[in-house]
């Protein structure tokens, strides 16, 4: 039941995506910003800790959940170190994200060769 609700909660974040791609003819930059700033607005709510309950990975693994692990970071580290952690606790909790993201992508971009269009 995992997999089918992971499906269906991360499915529904492309479905808005593909929506908002289409109705409002916008580009992926502002989609990427607009998922990520929307995840820190549900987090803020109390909202997205119910999603990640019902829909698993298939809510922490699209751009919501990027947002959402700032929003998470940056408010831990703030009761503890003040407005220089609200600066660093964001990056400190999705760092291992981002490395891995650089790391993969570099290694596919060594082992295929991209083309030019």
């Amino acid at each position: 039941m995992n997999y089918v609700m992971s499906f269906v909660i991360g499915g529904l974040f492309c479905v808005i995506g593909q929506i908002i791609m289409d109705k409002f003819k916008l580009n992926a930059a502002y989609i990427l910003v607009t998922f990520v700033v929307s995840g820190v607005f549900l987090n803020y709510f109390g909202i997205y800790d119910k999603l990640v309950e019902i829909g698993y990975s298939g809510a922490t693994v699209p751009l919501p959940g990027f947002g959402n692990s700032l929003a998470k970071g940056a408010i831990e580290e703030a009761s503890k170190n003040g407005f220089m952690g609200a600066l660093s606790g964001g990056v400190m909790k999705t760092a291992p994200g981002v490395a891995a993201a650089l790391l993969f992508g570099y290694m596919v971009a060594i082992i295929f060769n991209p083309k030019k269009k």
